[in-house]
């Protein structure tokens, strides 16, 4: 075990997908959901946003290469969707939910806790770590950073019972307007990657 390159990527995920700023988020977007349905999407969104990572740290930089699309590209196209999810929470859109729009895949599972950033990341790490021991070590940091979302996303779920819906609409504003803060330094990010 490579304990830099587990550790590297630990931390730097654990400080992207930032699991304690996504309870509240979590919290907002399962408002209208029973207690098992909000249980069920915190774990899909886990699931999810966990294979899609690993499938980046393999497979992202070949996937990448075959559609011809930069880091920079999909740095911008995260900041898009995270704009308009912002937009939508700052406007009080109930989020569907069901099979026409599941909010444990889009937007949980991805761009919240599998963005731009935690696949851009996992890529770079795969890449700076070539060898058989560094690839296993950035995988066991993934999934130990995934865990680690998985449980803020069960505590968040005891939270969300205690606490009443105005508080929780009145943070879902809140963070939509952080939200939309954070999908414009993507673009910005992506922009500046693109002609910097």
């Amino acid at each position: 075990m490579n304990w830099t390159a587990f550790g590297e990527t630990f931390v730097t995920l654990l400080v992207i997908m930032d699991p304690i700023g996504l309870a509240p988020v979590y919290i907002s977007l399962t408002a209208r959901m029973s207690v098992h349905e909000r249980r069920r999407a915190g774990l899909r969104a886990t699931v999810a946003a966990g294979l899609l990572v690993l499938g980046f740290a393999v497979f992202g930089e070949v996937i990448l290469r075959y559609l011809n699309v930069s880091i920079a590209s999909l740095s911008i196209a995260g900041g898009l969707l995270l704009l308009l999810l912002a937009l939508e929470m700052l406007r009080g859109v109930d989020f569907p939910a069901g099979p026409s729009g599941d909010v444990a895949l889009v937007p949980l599972a991805s761009p919240l806790v599998a963005g731009p950033g935690a696949i851009a990341t996992a890529i770079v790490l795969s890449r700076q770590h070539p060898s058989t021991e560094g690839r296993v070590s950035v995988l066991v940091g993934i999934l130990c950073a995934i865990a680690v979302v998985g449980l803020s996303l069960v505590a968040a779920e005891g939270l969300a019972r205690v606490v009443p819906d105005v508080v929780i609409n009145f943070v879902t504003r809140v963070l939509g307007l952080l939200l939309a803060a954070i999908g414009m330094e993507l673009i910005l990010r992506g922009i500046h990657g693109s002609f910097g």
